[in-house]
């Protein structure tokens, strides 16, 4: 049944103690994080969070189907809603505890469960890990954070749909590994270029193309963050807060968008979550097209960054539901398995939707939205949230 509910916008405002800018527009340390509260005029002791490293998860519409079932919602911005350019996951972190905190104190919920939706999902389990067991002491660029002194409140349950386990694991996997000089990203080893006519290897791949395929990929990774350490280390000798901004080419580019058969799922061969993978591997709005030193060490490099929802898992002890979309042409089906698999919870549950896709987008997902939204709510209730 459908209920009406309302949108209220409102802010959460927090200092974040830092000098340095990395933030368009904020006034001296203060972060303001855009949120909403998506609730009808029923009581409610228990809300469910919300929050995206970037992006406004207020107007998704899985949140807005949740509150139109009567599940109160809390959804909040990061302070790089506007991109995610420098964006560091220690602060993303603070900014869901400053949003965690608010929902408990100022609104009034007794409990809270977080949902990670896509990019969310790493982030509600990177926080609810360190809310149980602390690890974080120091940025991934080895710099203080105040997560070391900042208590996270722990939410009472967590909820990963359509979820990837890691930034860092998810770009690795989509790295072109044919751009061999970033200096010079237009000149591309063919063999290793998927959208190259040229390239002897066609779909369906072999597996040892695929291996080799992979293992180039983890290499870029490890250049590029060699290059992020190098010129960090030079900026600093000079400045401890000067930061360099670069562009990184080619970074939509996984076998798996154009060979069904790797990883198979119920995917469009030739199509990812944002169209034409060809297209977007070097357009603007591709994944990590644009960066920092710091951020990429926090959340592009794939041994320094410190998030990860399979890592995470092990400290997580609450009430656990897992939702895998069985036609997600964005997010890998081992990631949210192998975070399932690894989540220390007694009491957990993976769901299978199988023809659904990423957004729950075109006139035959409306349905399946609605069953993703009915698994969340007979979850809820049976675990005494609503």
């Amino acid at each position: 049944m459908s209920r009406k509910y309302t949108r209220t916008p409102y802010l959460v405002v927090q200092r974040s103690g830092h000098t340095r800018k990395d933030v368009y527009g904020s006034i001296d340390d203060v972060v303001a994080l855009q949120a909403q509260h998506l609730v009808d005029d029923a009581r409610h002791s228990t809300a469910v969070i919300a929050m995206h490293p970037i992006g406004s998860p207020g107007y998704l519409p899985f949140f807005s189907a949740l509150a139109r079932a009567g599940i109160p919602v809390v959804a909040c911005a990061t302070r790089y809603s506007n991109g995610d350019a420098a964006l560091q996951m220690e602060n993303v972190l603070l900014d869901l505890a400053a949003c965690v905190r608010d929902a408990k104190e100022r609104l009034g919920y007794e409990k809270v469960v977080l949902c990670g939706w896509s990019g969310g999902g790493s982030l509600m389990a990177g926080y609810q890990a360190e809310a149980q067991k602390p690890f974080i002491e120091r940025t991934s660029a080895d710099e203080p954070t105040a997560l070391s002194e900042t208590e996270l409140l722990p939410a009472d349950g967590l909820m990963l749909v359509a979820a990837h386990r890691s930034r860092h694991h998810l770009v690795t996997e989509f790295l072109d590994p044919s751009v061999t000089d970033e200096a010079d990203p237009d000149n591309r080893d063919p063999e290793w270029n998927l959208y190259d006519p040229a390239n002897p290897h066609q779909p369906p791949y072999d597996p040892a193309y695929i291996a080799e395929y992979r293992e180039r990929q983890v290499a870029r990774n490890r250049r590029i963050t060699a290059y992020a350490k190098r010129t960090l280390a030079a900026l600093r000798s000079q400045d401890a807060d000067a930061e360099r901004s670069f562009v990184v080419h080619g970074t939509m580019a996984d076998p798996r968008w154009l060979d069904p058969s790797v990883d198979p799922n119920g995917r469009t061969p030739g199509r990812c979550y944002m169209g034409s993978p060809k297209l977007v591997n070097d357009s603007p709005s591709g994944l990590a097209r644009y960066s920092t030193t710091r951020s990429w060490l926090s959340q592009w490099s794939y041994d320094d960054a410190q998030v990860d929802a399979v890592t995470a898992a092990a400290r997580i002890t609450v009430p656990s539901l897992v939702i895998e979309n069985g036609r997600d042409d964005a997010v890998p089906i081992g990631h949210p398995r192998e975070t399932f698999a690894a989540l220390a919870a007694t009491d957990k549950q993976l769901h299978v939707i199988p023809e659904a896709n990423h957004y729950f987008s075109g006139p035959d997902q409306r349905h399946l939205l609605g069953d993703a939204v009915e698994l969340v709510e007979n979850w809820l209730g049976g675990h005494g949230f609503l």
